[in-house]
């Protein structure tokens, strides 16, 4: 059996199953890419719910695995050459577990890179963008008086809608006809854009169809119906 007791995580959520990869995660739009990417591949895992509204991400066990203090992360009991690997930050995750198994990715040279691409779009804009959306619409800082910051927002996360309206014209999936772990990093987020931050009026979600549609295709698949649950709350 594997030995993860080098790992200080394994203090707080000890694993049943410590010959399965280990997922520290709560059911946000970052949380979830990690476990519809694992639904969808069928990688044997055990799920740990890491309960961020009682700051448990910033507990001494969790930030020993990710200094970031986000969630998600993971523990490979089987990584590069048979050793146990820790990892942080979705993207990396989601690539990890591709080339791990080899699915959710083109094989193609160029198509690999095209997808990771679409991946980092992602983390470095579609994120951060609509999670201030959700910050200035729904939570504190609706009660700010100044509404710049949430019209800045609002104009740059249509305009990202926009982009993955373009890309998506023509296509099923990011990448043509290929599912890959760039639609499963993105749906997540417009799912809670137009869902759980109530901001489908205000970013004009129903002007973009393509974009629609494609988010109606995504979340028809049962892996995806299952990881947005994963993991449940203790």
């Amino acid at each position: 059996m594997t030995d993860l007791s080098a790992f200080l995580i394994n203090q707080r959520w000890p694993a049943k199953q410590p010959d399965r990869l280990q997922l520290y995660s709560a059911t946000t739009p970052n949380g979830v890419k990690a476990s519809i990417a694992l639904e969808e591949i069928g990688l044997p895992y055990e799920p740990h719910y890491v309960d961020i509204g009682k700051n448990e991400s910033w507990t001494p066990e969790f930030l020993s695995l990710n200094p970031n203090g986000k969630i998600p992360a993971i523990i490979d009991p089987d990584g590069p050459g048979g050793k146990p690997i820790g990892l942080f930050e979705s993207g990396a995750i989601l690539l990890y577990l591709a080339e791990k198994t080899g699915k959710l990715m083109p094989a193609d040279p160029a198509r690999r890179y095209e997808t990771i691409q679409w991946v980092f779009f992602q983390m470095a804009a579609i994120g951060p963008m609509f999670g201030q959306v959700g910050f200035f619409h729904k939570f504190a800082g609706r009660e700010i008086a100044d509404k710049r910051p949430l019209e800045r927002y609002r104009d740059e996360s249509r305009r990202l809608i926009g982009v993955l309206e373009t890309r998506l014209t023509g296509r099923q999936w990011i990448m043509d006809d290929d599912y890959t772990i760039a639609d499963v990093s993105m749906l997540g987020w417009v799912r809670n854009l137009i869902g759980f931050y109530e901001a489908r009026e205000l970013v004009g979600f129903d002007d973009f169809p393509t974009v629609a549609a494609w988010l109606e295709r995504g979340l028809a698949r049962p892996a995806v119906q299952r990881g947005l649950t994963i993991p449940a709350k203790a």
